[in-house]
């Protein structure tokens, strides 16, 4: 399979791409956005203390920061299980979630089988090794055989997810409830989540290891640059990918962006090099997008006040990133002006003219028509040349810059050539796992395609084979990543 794999546009150090997926799972489950790095930093002092070797440490480091990577991959699920994806999940892991009845706890194994599947496949994509992979594909099995999907227990279940699921609870019960009774309920899981001997190891030294981290006065601290040492540059995309699994309706979104961003640059007259920042900025822009509950996204008609001003953060959180990913710095302060506009109307900084220079001009008109030529829940596409009146329309009223947004309309209608696909699926089930990955059940895609939906299952089964997967959020990452859509 891996001849099929795309060649990528945009590469950056495996460190940066880590860093970005534990940034964005960290968002997905409303934590703080340093707990992901905090969770790695206490799972290496764990693994140390427990004499583990230098292989080991640096495999729990990385487990702990790509712990949350499959997130964005059942936000959908746990949305409609606890109606917010976001504080259901960071309620979830600090204990404090009223007991869930039984219809959602009957789909709290395939949410974990979704999670645990994506994640083993991004350590893949990434190299990382197999006892890494093996690792994340079991996050959530337990000491007493009682996890997800519960078929490991006890010394089967590999060291490295005892130690980052202690460091976890140790990180988030201890924000969400003070050290004493973080240290309780660690003791009361002994033997039954992880074993007796490792969890009276960490409460040994929790206070102590806390303390230090305390002290951090940056969360750069926390990542040794040694986590380079040993990988391969990582494709962004792949970063793009995960962020949109979040949203179904996202699927292939912000590639969309990038693309289209770097061959308007370069009509444009802007430097190779504008163009390359551009597309990589496409990439990361939606990142910020993974803090809001799916619900939120969702909505039909306008929003309310209260949930504008939670979306005028989008940005912001796409620009924090800059503070965690050194190689993507520039190009997360770009992608950080997507929404502004001309005339001061945008977000979240609501500047104006002067201080939107011509490559953050393009980015805002770029995603502005992508936005409006892409399915939305509470909408259909808009034609190509509906979506043209509206974007001139904002020309027009002095929102957009009137020369981009005609580069954008010629760029976008006219004969563009198409990257070549892998030849892995066949057109059917390529237009098949097209409709999929934009969230469409099997009897919506049959009667778009004209097809029984026992056909679209005996597709489906098809597609899972020959991407070596068995869920659709999976099969949508991999087809990405390999060229297939």
């Amino acid at each position: 399979m891996q001849s099929h794999v795309l060649e990528p546009r945009a590469l950056i150090p495996a460190r940066d791409a880590i860093v970005a997926i534990a940034f964005i799972g960290d968002l997905s489950m409303g934590r703080a956005t340093d707990q992901s790095p905090r969770t790695a930093w206490l799972a290496m002092a764990l693994a140390r203390a427990a004499a583990c070797s230098d292989a080991e440490i640096a495999a729990v480091e990385i487990c702990a920061l790509l712990r949350w990577s499959g997130c964005t991959a059942n936000a959908a699920g746990f949305e409609r299980i606890l109606g917010d994806d976001v504080a259901g999940r960071e309620a979830m892991m600090a204990l404090t979630l009223p007991p869930l009845n039984a219809d959602a706890q009957s789909q709290m194994p395939e949410m974990a089988q979704i999670h645990c599947e994506v994640a083993g496949d991004i350590a893949r994509m990434l190299d990382l090794g197999e006892p890494i992979e093996t690792a994340l594909r079991h996050t959530f099995e337990r000491y007493d055989g009682s996890g997800l999907p519960g078929v490991l227990h006890g010394d089967a279940v590999p060291l490295a997810v005892y130690i980052v699921a202690l460091a976890s609870d140790l990180e988030i019960l201890s924000r969400a409830h003070g050290l004493p009774r973080a240290l309780q309920w660690i003791e009361s899981r002994a033997g039954q989540v992880y074993p007796t001997g490792l969890a009276a190891l960490l409460r040994q030294h929790a206070a102590d290891w806390l303390a230090q981290l305390d002290g951090f006065s940056s969360q750069n601290t926390l990542l040794p640059p040694a986590l380079n040492a040993t990988h391969q540059p990582v494709a962004l995309e792949l970063v793009a990918d995960i962020a949109d699994l979040k949203l179904p309706w996202l699927a292939g979104y912000s590639r969309q962006v990038a693309t289209l961003a770097q061959s308007v640059a370069l009509a444009l007259g802007l430097e190779a090099a504008q163009a390359q920042q551009l597309y990589r900025a496409g990439l990361i822009h939606n990142m910020g997008r993974a803090a809001l509950p799916n619900a939120l996204w969702n909505v039909s008609g306008p929003l309310v006040y209260a949930a504008w001003e939670r979306v005028r953060l989008v940005p912001y959180w796409t620009r924090r990133a800059a503070q965690h990913t050194a190689a993507l710095a520039a190009e997360a302060e770009l992608a950080s002006y997507a929404y502004e506009r001309l005339d001061g109307s945008g977000y979240f900084r609501g500047v104006t003219g002067e201080a939107i220079p011509t490559e953050r001009r393009v980015l805002a008109a770029v995603v502005a028509w992508c936005a409006l030529v892409s399915r939305r829940p509470w909408r259909a596409a808009y034609t190509a040349s509906d979506a043209a009146a509206l974007l001139q329309a904002e020309a027009r009223a002095g929102r957009l810059d009137a020369a981009v947004v005609d580069a954008v309309i010629a760029h976008a209608t006219g004969r563009l050539p198409t990257r070549k696909t892998a030849t892995l699926l066949s057109e059917r089930e390529t237009d098949v796992l097209r409709r999929i990955s934009l969230g469409e059940s099997n009897k919506e895609v049959a009667r778009a395609l004209v097809i029984s939906p026992s056909t679209v299952r005996t597709h489906m089964e098809s597609i899972f084979r020959k991407l070596q997967c068995s869920t659709r959020a999976a099969a949508t990452l991999k087809a990405f990543t390999l060229g297939v859509l």
